[in-house]
């Protein structure tokens, strides 16, 4: 005489669900976390309203597969949209602008950089025309050098006053 096991099917559903949440930590795609709800909502669910076990196994897949195709692909693109790639270290320096600080002494002059930095820069077309002080915008980055261009003469006005 075996005892009626379906009595205690509720904590087979919150070991599963439990299951399910830890294998979620580990692969971070909301697929068993989708998985987790279904067997919460669907299969702990009709438990505790007294359903028959199978229907709390049909509850658990229906839910969770309507979980799966409607909620995770919203989740998805919300966690995806803000992974616009941004550029760091020395990305980020091309067509950052700033002013020459010093004359060309051989090869090499410098300039302080917008961002607070200061480069040496190395001479390149169009930087022999420049003076102390002028804006440049770096053109590209040469070890622990950059090459400088003259800031665009067609900056209006308005954004000039941010120097």
């Amino acid at each position: 005489m075996l005892p009626d096991l379906t009595q205690y099917l509720w904590i087979a559903w919150l070991v599963l669900a439990l299951l399910f949440v830890i294998i979620e930590l580990l692969s971070l795609e909301f697929t068993f976390l989708m998985l987790a709800l279904g067997t919460l909502i669907g299969g702990l669910g009709v438990n505790l309203l007294d359903g028959a076990w199978w229907l709390q196994i049909l509850a658990a897949a229906a839910v969770s597969a309507l979980l799966l195709f409607t909620i995770r692909p919203l989740l998805l693109r919300v966690l995806h949209r803000s992974s616009a790639l941004q550029p760091t270290n020395v990305d980020a320096i091309y067509g950052l602008g700033g002013r020459f600080a010093s004359p060309f002494v051989g090869d090499v002059a410098s300039a302080r950089l917008d961002n607070g930095e200061l480069w040496s820069v190395t001479r390149s077309e169009g930087s022999d025309d420049l003076a102390v002080g002028d804006r440049v915008v770096v053109t590209a980055v040469r070890g622990a050098m950059v090459e400088l261009a003259p800031e665009s003469v067609t900056q209006s006005p308005t954004d000039r006053s941010t120097d």
